[in-house]
């Protein structure tokens, strides 16, 4: 008897599905239904950077561009880098613009990954960090952060789990889901690490704007570190640009032109309206990225404080615009228990800390990308459902 899955790769087959994207394949089921659970903001891209994109359209902005972007687009990203991340980027070869960043880490895994070679990366941490590494046969490691360091990623813990064959290191900070960040000391010392044993650095910083206390660095800015750092970023977070889908890689022209080869035969271009919006959107996006991330963080301080009136401990995340409150007791081990519960019962949906990895077992996520009146529906919901349980 035919049976299409024969054909279905194997490495492919035995990957697990998204688990954020099979619990909201529950929550779009219930009516009603107050989300903390997508990682989008809730606030429409700027006026200013839609009309950008509808102006180009009305010019018939509608063909291909230059595989690497529009030069424009990269030449604007090099001075918005350098001035904000504190590194400096050739236009004409050191930058590609990508469709968001997760094609911007597929295709810097696709390039430099040979079969076999070994990933390091900290968890809990965004979902496609593991697949991603899978989907390139690599082999992926795990570093655990945890909630007694605000979900830093601990130097020492690199060093630790290092070992032969380890090719790149992934960083993600501010991290999804936590919110975590490793300060500039530790950067230092990982960097050391790094250089020391040869090792490639993939950092996603999509959401570098939103950092809420101190000043964003990234490990590509520390001496030495560019050379060996491919840079991810992109539009969806800071300027609420999810459908844009646009994103783009910084690094060293022989890494960037690897990735570009990849990038041409997978995607050709980024769309090209999406590019126009970008360029308006970094030239003169800054008021509007200042204005929602004033609000992320009133809403930062209002959750965290409801979380742990509540009970559930939660640490204050230094970026982003997730929560990562530790389970009530009683529930250690059961977060799926616990977020299917509570969406039963009281109709909010919060992710499960597994859907990030092993490591998020004994949290769960919730996303302050909601406007302020629904954090307070929604704590004061989480707040009856907790006092339910008999624990």
């Amino acid at each position: 008897m035919y049976d299409p899955q024969q054909f279905v790769a194997k490495h492919v087959a035995g990957l697990p599905r998204s688990g954020i994207r099979d619990f909201f394949a529950i929550v779009s089921q219930m009516k009603d239904a107050i989300s903390l659970g997508i990682g989008e903001p809730d606030f429409i891209t700027p006026w200013h950077i839609r009309e950008a994109a509808i102006y180009a359209l009305e010019r018939g902005k509608t063909s291909y561009t230059d595989n690497r972007g529009l030069l424009k687009l990269r030449q604007v990203l090099a001075d918005y880098i350098g001035k904000n991340f504190g590194m400096g980027y050739k236009p004409e070869n050191e930058i590609l613009v990508t469709v968001g960043v997760s094609e911007a880490l597929d295709i810097a895994l696709r390039a430099v990954i040979n079969p076999g070679d070994k990933v390091l990366y900290h968890e809990p941490c965004y979902v496609s960090y593991h697949p991603s590494v899978s989907l390139v046969h690599g082999q992926a490691i795990p570093i655990a952060t945890s909630a007694a360091d605000d979900f830093a990623l601990d130097p020492d813990k690199v060093i630790e789990a290092w070992e032969p064959g380890v090719k790149v290191l992934i960083l993600n900070f501010p991290t999804n889901p936590t919110g975590g960040v490793t300060d500039r000391t530790k950067l230092e010392k990982l960097a050391k690490f790094v250089i020391e044993k040869d090792i490639l650095v993939i950092s996603d910083e999509v959401y570098a704007e939103l950092t809420y206390e101190g000043t964003h660095t990234s490990i590509a800015s520390l001496p030495g570190m560019q050379e060996r750092t491919i840079f991810l970023h992109g539009f969806s977070k800071a300027w609420a640009m999810t459908g844009f889908r646009l994103g783009f890689a910084c690094g060293p022209a022989p890494l960037v032109e690897a990735m570009m080869k990849v990038h041409q035969y997978a995607m050709m271009c980024a769309p090209i309206l999406s590019q126009e919006a970008g360029v308006e959107a970094i030239v003169n996006g800054a008021q509007s990225v200042a204005k929602m991330k004033e609000q992320y963080q009133r809403r930062r301080d209002y959750i965290t404080r409801r979380f742990n009136e509540i009970g559930l401990k939660c640490h204050v995340p230094k970026g982003t615009f997730y929560a990562f409150p530790a389970l009530p007791k009683g529930f250690q081990g059961k977060s799926m228990d616990f977020c299917q519960g509570l969406l039963n019962a009281e109709k909010v949906a919060v992710v499960p800390g597994t859907a990030f990895g092993p490591s998020g077992e004994g949290f769960f996520r919730a996303s302050f990308s909601n406007s302020y009146e629904q954090l307070i529906a929604a704590t004061e919901a989480i707040e009856r459902y907790v006092g339910s349980l008999k624990l």
